[in-house]
């Protein structure tokens, strides 16, 4: 027995064949859309002036599993996990000599200085 399944794009504007889904972003939020090639190029024209002088920004990596933290995630500088190392042997808390730095220790060194 064979089986074939048809997979069609209708546009979302005006109900025509689509040729695929486009996708774009508006402050922070992305978005998807359903075009023929008639009014994939009008929104793209629509765009154009905006888009020539605008900047890219590449994608943030999301976090899986969970929401991360404000400040969450960001690398500290090889300098700067030294310098809270130090600190921290200093200030008597737990601190490996490598790998990730607790963000408890990091927050308690920022707050001291």
């Amino acid at each position: 027995m064979a089986k074939r399944i048809v997979e069609s794009f209708i546009d979302d504007i005006d109900g025509s064949d689509a040729e695929g889904t486009t996708t774009f972003a508006l402050d922070g939020t992305s978005y998807e859309i359903d075009l023929s090639g008639r009014n994939r190029e009008k929104l793209e024209k629509a765009l154009a002036p905006f888009i020539t002088k605008a900047r890219p920004v590449r994608a943030e990596k999301g976090v899986r599993g969970r929401r991360a933290a404000a400040g969450a995630g960001r690398a500290i500088s090889r300098e700067k996990s030294t310098e809270i190392r130090r600190w921290a042997r200093e200030q008597g808390l737990p601190v490996s000599e490598r790998g990730r730095i607790a963000a408890s220790v990091v927050k308690q060194y920022e707050s001291a200085h």
